[in-house]
């Protein structure tokens, strides 16, 4: 199995069981105890879907002439974030549109995930170390890369806290986020469901949590948002 979809199934918490109605592709199926996809995925705890309540009237905001769905599945020193930030000021500066003609969404899911948590989450539980994400020189990386550095006057309009007071929609998946909390649950020493609620307290201000990051991917789309990807 490969890295990603094996992260992928982690994150969804699907096991074998949770595979049963998936078509099976002929000729595909492993014998039993062969080291197959399916025996691998025994391994991963089952878990209920989580009981959540998701808003998805944002979907309403997605007006305008031009609209634009910026993907962002990495953290990449929040190069993704930052191309956000820039389409609309060239459109309006080479098409002569008006801010009113433009809507930017940003789904920001997978290794991402982070970048939605505040400076002090990444702080308190070390998200550079914990996921291995250096700056150009090499250094562990302290501070959310879309966030104003603390004690920092502010980062400008490319920053993610900015793009959401300028209007922009900023999606969060949900799945991923399952990573945010267990920083929370091993440092903290909690239960899985105290660990989410604590976590949840750390998101930005404005960030609007989905189902998944697909899910929020494929509502945009039918909003009628253009797809980037953005890293």
């Amino acid at each position: 199995m490969t890295v990603p979809r094996r992260t992928f199934f982690k994150q969804a918490s699907l096991g074998a069981a949770a595979l049963t109605g998936l078509p099976v592709v002929a000729g595909a199926a492993p014998a039993p105890g062969a080291g197959g996809a399916l025996d691998e995925l025994e391994t991963f705890e089952v878990q209920p879907p989580q009981a959540e309540t998701w808003d998805i009237t944002w979907t309403k905001r997605v007006t305008g002439k031009h609209k634009a769905l910026f993907d962002i599945p990495e953290v990449a020193g929040g190069v993704g974030v930052n191309r956000a930030a820039i389409w609309g000021r060239q459109y309006m500066d080479t098409l002569k549109v008006a801010a009113s003609d433009l809507t930017t969404v940003l789904s920001i899911r997978h290794a991402g995930v982070f970048m939605l948590m505040t400076q002090t989450y990444w702080e308190t539980y070390e998200v550079g170390k914990a996921r291995k994400l250096t700056n150009e020189d090499g250094s562990v990386m302290q501070h959310n890369p879309v966030l104003p550095a603390p004690g920092a006057p502010g980062g400008g309009s490319m920053m993610l806290d900015q793009q959401i007071r300028n209007g922009a929609i900023v999606l969060g998946c949900n799945l991923a986020f399952r990573g945010v909390v267990s920083l929370v649950e091993k440092k903290d020493g909690l239960t899985n469901a105290q660990a989410r609620e604590k976590a949840k307290s750390f998101i930005l201000p404005g960030v609007i949590m989905q189902p998944s990051g697909i899910f929020a991917n494929a509502m945009a789309q039918e909003a009628g948002c253009v797809f980037i990807y953005a890293v």
